[in-house]
């Protein structure tokens, strides 16, 4: 029997907010020959900040300028770098420099996984501060990612640790404007969404448990109604769209289900709901993914770490798996 060999993704990389541990770690993933030989990598960067990064990873980030060589390709965006930055960025701090070339360089992966030149993006943490400073007004970068590629459907961040993944019904919004987001076509998307992106990850029938709003899952009413007149009915609606979904338990214990096996996927209703869980169970091998865009993009759950720039300590499993996914999605978005 023959079978038809899986293609080699191509994988858009950059490096973050420069001011932070991004490029160390993109050094450091590349150093490992396992990563490279895995997909066909672009680097959107230019030689000056590939220096950097070497000089913070204590190695050589190695790349060649085109296909063939068996290394990342270069694709050089230095005429992109803001005025004044040639002698390189102010670090461990956000600046509107700083946002300025994470963008550029992100634009770059976005026109490239649009025109069908990459499978799958990865971007070391960036900094939102430095983003709004450098005049992004969308809230995330997942807003930015929207506009930048005219999407108009429902997107969300999923969050992932091994065996265990999360997507939100609301994110980047304050606490009181939660409870206007928890519609039932609003629960019903993000189930959906969660469970597309299970799929595709691999995974062929995907258990999605649902998480509450209110302490004790509203205790029927006396706390609130949002689990019977609008989640209850979401999860019946997802169920006859197929989706393995169960719910709506308490916050404080599914996680607890999740961890002995139970689910696969939770459904939240907000951002911390999820996010303090999934960064206490696993928080040095978390990935986000940008769910909802026609491209997966994948990026370390943490941040930018300003307090250990330089210091070589900054671990590298979060961006490890983040590669991972990238390369794994990637991989069955060529082949299709």
């Amino acid at each position: 029997m023959t079978t038809t060999p899986t293609p080699r993704p191509r994988v858009a990389i950059t490096l973050g907010d420069p001011a932070g541990v991004g490029p160390e770690l993109i050094a450091r993933l590349l150093s490992r020959r396992e990563n490279t030989d895995a997909a066909d990598i672009v680097l959107i960067s230019d030689a000056d900040e590939l220096r950097a990064a070497g000089e913070d990873a204590g190695l050589p980030v190695a790349h060649g300028d085109g296909p063939g060589t068996g290394l990342p390709v270069l694709y050089d965006n230095s005429g992109a770098r803001p005025a004044g930055t040639t002698d390189g960025f102010e670090r461990r701090k956000a600046t509107r420099e700083g946002g300025l070339w994470a963008l550029a360089n992100l634009a770059v992966a976005l026109d490239m996984a649009r025109d069908g030149r990459v499978d799958a993006i990865l971007f070391a943490p960036l900094n939102k501060s430095s983003l709004h400073l450098a005049g992004m007004t969308e809230n995330d970068e997942l807003r930015w990612f929207e506009e930048v590629l005219g999407v108009e459907t429902f997107t969300s961040e999923l969050n992932v640790l091994p065996g265990l993944w999360t997507a939100r019904v609301t994110s980047h919004v304050s606490i009181a404007e939660v409870d206007a987001g928890i519609t039932r076509d609003n629960v019903v998307e993000a189930g959906l969404l969660l469970d597309r992106v299970l799929r595709g990850s691999g995974l062929a029938a995907p258990r999605i448990g649902v998480c509450a709003l209110n302490p004790h899952a509203g205790e029927s009413g006396r706390f609130g109604r949002h689990e019977i007149d609008v989640i209850g009915p979401a999860v019946g609606d997802l169920a006859g769209h197929g989706v393995d979904a169960a719910g709506p338990f308490p916050s404080d214990t599914i996680f607890l289900r999740a961890k002995a096996g139970d689910f696969d996927g939770i459904l939240t209703m907000y951002h911390d709901q999820g996010q303090i869980a999934m960064k206490l169970m696993g928080f040095d091998g978390g990935v986000t993914i940008a769910g909802g865009l026609p491209v997966p993009i994948c990026t370390p759950a943490h941040g930018t770490a300003f307090d250990v720039v330089g210091k070589g300590v900054a671990a590298t499993g979060s961006v490890q798996n983040a590669f991972d996914l990238a390369v794994a999605i990637g991989g069955r978005k060529a082949a299709v």
